[in-house]
C-alpha cells in the first residue's frame, strides 16, 4: 500500500506503478490511497538513531552499513532528449525522417522489422529511448511490426487522426514528439486486445546479445518473462 499527502504526487505514483507493472506478466497487487489517519511514533522513537547512534534496537549499527554495500543506489536513468529537424535529416535515412516528421507511412511488408522475431528492445529512432520489446510482440498479418503494448505508456502519447477521410489514433513518442504509426483495439485478447502498428522506420532494434553493450541492460529482465 502507498500513501500520499499530497495531490501531485498522484501522478508520479501511478507512473511508477506501471513501470513496474511492465516487468511482470501477472497483475501486481500494489494499492495507493490519500492518508487519511496518521498517528506519530511515542517520543521514545523520535530520532532514534541520534538518541541511540549504536544501532537500531537490537540491530548493531555495523549491518546498516553492510546492507548498504550490499544494496548499492542504481545508477541514475539515462535521459533522453528530442534532436532539432536540422540534425536529424543529417542522421536519418529520407524514408525514417518522413514517417518520424512527417507523419509518412511505409510500405507494408517491404520494411525492416515487420517480421523480425529475434529476442530485443526497440527504441525510438530518433532518441534511442525504449518503447517496446520483444516479448510483446505478435504477428498481427497487416505488413508492419505490432506490438501489444509500450515498455510504459507514460513514454507514449496518443492524438486523435482524421487525416485520408478515416479516424484513427496516432501513436506518438513522448519525448522525441517522433510519429510512430496508430493504436488499434484489434490486437489478441490475452495480451490486453491492442495493437500498437508501428513504423519500422521510427524504431531501432537492439538485439538482446547487444543490449549490455548498447547500455540497455536494465531492459533484458523484460524479455525473460
Amino acid at each position: 500500500m502507498i500513501y500520499y499527502t499530497d495531490k501531485a504526487d498522484e501522478p508520479l505514483i501511478k507512473a511508477s506503478i506501471n513501470r513496474l507493472a511492465a516487468k511482470h506478466t501477472k497483475p501486481i497487487a500494489v494499492e495507493y490511497k490519500p492518508l487519511e489517519n496518521y498517528f506519530p511514533a511515542e517520543e521514545y522513537h523520535q530520532d532514534y538513531l541520534d538518541k541511540h547512534p549504536d544501532g537500531y534496537c537490537h540491530i548493531p549499527k555495523r549491518l546498516f552499513q553492510a546492507a548498504k554495500e550490499a544494496n548499492p543506489a542504481p545508477s541514475p536513468k539515462k535521459r533522453y532528449t528530442r534532436m532539432d529537424d536540422a540534425s536529424l535529416k543529417k542522421k536519418l535515412t529520407p524514408m525514417q525522417y518522413n514517417v518520424t516528421r512527417n507523419n509518412a507511412t511505409e510500405t507494408p511488408f517491404n520494411n525492416e522489422y515487420w517480421n523480425e522475431s529475434r529476442d530485443g528492445i526497440y527504441v525510438d529512432i530518433t532518441t534511442g529511448e525504449p518503447l517496446f520489446v520483444s516479448t510483446d510482440k505478435f504477428d498481427s498479418g497487416c505488413g508492419w511490426p505490432s506490438f501489444s503494448k509500450p515498455i510504459d505508456k507514460s513514454l507514449i502519447t496518443e492524438k486523435a487522426d482524421h487525416s485520408h477521410g478515416m479516424i484513427r489514433t496516432e501513436v506518438r513518442s513522448k519525448t522525441g514528439d517522433t510519429h510512430l504509426g496508430h493504436l488499434f483495439n484489434d490486437g489478441p485478447k490475452e495480451k490486453g486486445g491492442m495493437r500498437y502498428c508501428i513504423n519500422s522506420a521510427a524504431l531501432l532494434f537492439i538485439p538482446k546479445e547487444k543490449m549490455k553493450e548498447k547500455g540497455y541492460e536494465e531492459y533484458i529482465p523484460l524479455l525473460n518473462k
